[in-house]
């Protein structure tokens, strides 16, 4: 399953192995960094990312799907979107989006992370997608309410990052909330 998703500013296309240096950019960033439990990531962390991510597209049972951003107005390679399919019986999946910061504040996330739920719900027939973020990342939040999901609590401790264990709040959007 080849897709290109398309918004008014970005594209969502396939990560190729090239990807990996724009990758880099932004992955090698302390502050892009900040609520993650990875990075900043060295070069070979970056290269070992994109080529986990190729692995995980060749597979039969394909539960994995990582897109580059890419703005249209450049075609600059600006970040990711992830979708991962957590339950097939249950029709579940997970998003999650990281942008470059030269991008952040542009609605550049809030695009991504829309194509992203279109593609769950209208090419995965996903029946719910949920996303979970730092508290603290207000920007994200903001993001995912943008979008249409709902809030559903706070899980107490269930990530371990570098400053140690992490909260991270549950948004969910079900796919008759996103027909309407």
């Amino acid at each position: 399953m080849s897709s290109i998703l398309v918004s008014s500013k970005v594209f969502l296309r396939e990560m190729e192995e090239k990807d990996w240096m724009d990758v880099h950019k932004y992955a090698s960033n302390e502050t892009v960094c900040e609520y993650q439990p990875w990075g900043p990531n060295s070069k070979e962390e970056s290269q070992d990312f994109v080529n986990q991510v190729l692995a995980d597209a060749k597979r039969v049972e394909r539960t994995r799907f990582v897109f580059s951003i890419v703005e249209k107005e450049t075609g600059s390679m600006i970040g990711a979107g992830e979708l991962n399919i957590r339950d097939n019986h249950n029709k579940a999946g997970e998003i999650g989006y990281i942008v470059n910061p030269d991008y952040w504040g542009k609605g550049i996330a809030t695009e991504a992370a829309k194509l992203l739920i279109d593609f769950g719900f209208e090419q995965l027939y996903l029946h719910r997608i949920y996303a979970t973020c730092d508290p603290r990342n207000i920007a994200s939040s903001k993001v995912l309410e943008k979008i249409g999901m709902v809030q559903e609590g706070r899980m107490r401790e269930d990530l371990l990052i570098k400053d140690g264990w992490r909260d991270s709040f549950l948004y969910s959007i079900l796919e008759k909330e996103w027909k309407k």
